[in-house]
């Protein structure tokens, strides 16, 4: 490497400014990052170029050392190689750890000085609506159990007044390497649990944990148009991670309850509607419930029980494009039990003028007695 041109591993020009050389390694750092090409040597081989080169350009007396005489006067000057002999990407992380820290820390999740960051775990609850709550949508309140940062120690895990100290055993890094032969197998840090920090005097608090469990009231907003099994996801409001991580998620699962009227079909809506058999016959002009507000709807002469009169736009609301369904309301011809007689002697009339046979009509007991005495 020492031999390569420092500037062109970079890719800028011999009197680029401070700036564009660290904005030069920024770029070629993330882009041959060894967890962004995994496996892939000449990557790994390329990114440690790249913090070589930056290694010398930043500084300026190894700058002006190297215009002058190369990288044979950084040899002399440094009483060694001329770049920084890095054994692996860790020890480029903790030599920048200003840059690493804005840019791969965030990415990769790493903490300065290696060890990575958790993400707080998931949490899942269940919200029930009604369907009235379907149409216009609804905002909820949940009380949901979770691990926060410790407001004591403020997630350090350490009693106020003390800081968690670097791991002597991994150096911060959060993980130790066996080699057997030919191979090297990196694991968590066993003194340390991976955090790559121990705690002296933990915080009474959360007692070392950095994590405290808190009962919290959240308002969630469910959207019109949702259907039961729909999931809500509400960003970071999850556990907050451990040492520091970044909360997780909260996902809401919808369940709708069943209406006593309405069935659902997708955004339409299905309502059974008793009409009598004149309005079937004759025709008639009803009103019927919608899922907020009754509306005024024709039945046409001759209709028959069972039949589906369609009204537009009076169902629910589509999730994505907010369009409404329809309600359909099904027919259901009531026949009456009673009868006066008046009502009776019309419908026998009626049987007469459409010829068919009905039962005959039924006898009193005086008429039976009139009969007898005759």
């Amino acid at each position: 490497m020492a031999d390569t041109d420092y500037y062109a591993t970079l890719g800028v020009t011999q009197d680029a400014s401070a700036d564009e050389i660290k904005k030069a390694y920024r770029k070629r750092a993330l882009q041959f990052h060894p967890d962004r090409n995994p496996g892939d040597a000449e990557a790994e081989r390329n990114f440690k170029l790249a913090a070589e080169a930056y290694e010398v350009l930043s500084d300026d007396e190894k700058r002006r050392i190297y215009d002058t005489y190369g990288a044979e006067g950084l040899r002399g000057a440094t009483g060694g190689g001329g770049g920084a002999g890095f054994r692996g990407f860790e020890d480029i992380f903790n030599a920048f750890g200003d840059i690493f820290g804005d840019d791969l820390g965030s990415m990769f999740g790493f903490q300065q000085g290696g060890a990575r960051r958790r993400r707080g775990a998931s949490l899942r609850c269940r919200i029930e609506i009604d369907l009235a709550d379907v149409a216009k949508g609804v905002e909820k309140s949940i009380s949901v159990w979770r691990h926060e940062t410790c407001e004591v120690c403020t997630g350090s895990g350490a009693a106020k007044g003390s800081r968690p100290k670097t791991c002597g055993t991994c150096g911060g890094v959060g993980q130790v390497q066996t080699t057997q032969g030919f191979f090297s197998v990196r694991t968590a840090c066993p003194y340390c649990s991976g955090r790559g920090s121990v705690i002296d005097n933990p915080c009474t608090e959360c007692q070392g944990q950095g994590r405290a469990k808190r009962k919290r009231t959240l308002k969630i907003k469910v959207p019109p148009g949702v259907d039961s099994g729909t999931q809500i996801r509400v960003s970071g409001e999850g556990e907050s991670g451990p040492e520091g991580g970044s909360p997780g998620d909260l996902y809401c699962e919808i369940h709708v309850k069943p209406h006593a009227y309405f069935q659902r079909r997708d955004d339409d809506l299905l309502v059974d509607i008793p009409i009598s058999f004149s309005q079937a016959a004759l025709g008639a002009q009803i009103e019927v419930p919608t899922i907020d507000k009754p509306v005024d709807l024709e039945i046409p002469r001759g209709s028959d029980s069972g039949e589906i009169l369609r009204i537009r736009g009076e169902g629910l609301p589509n999730l994505r494009s907010g369009r409404p369904g329809d309600l359909h309301v099904r027919l259901n011809i009531e026949v009456p039990r009673k009868l006066s007689a008046e009502q009776e002697e019309l419908l026998r009339r009626f049987a007469e003028t459409e010829n068919i046979n009905v039962r005959p009509k039924k006898r009193g007991l005086f008429d039976k007695f009139k009969e007898w005495l005759d």
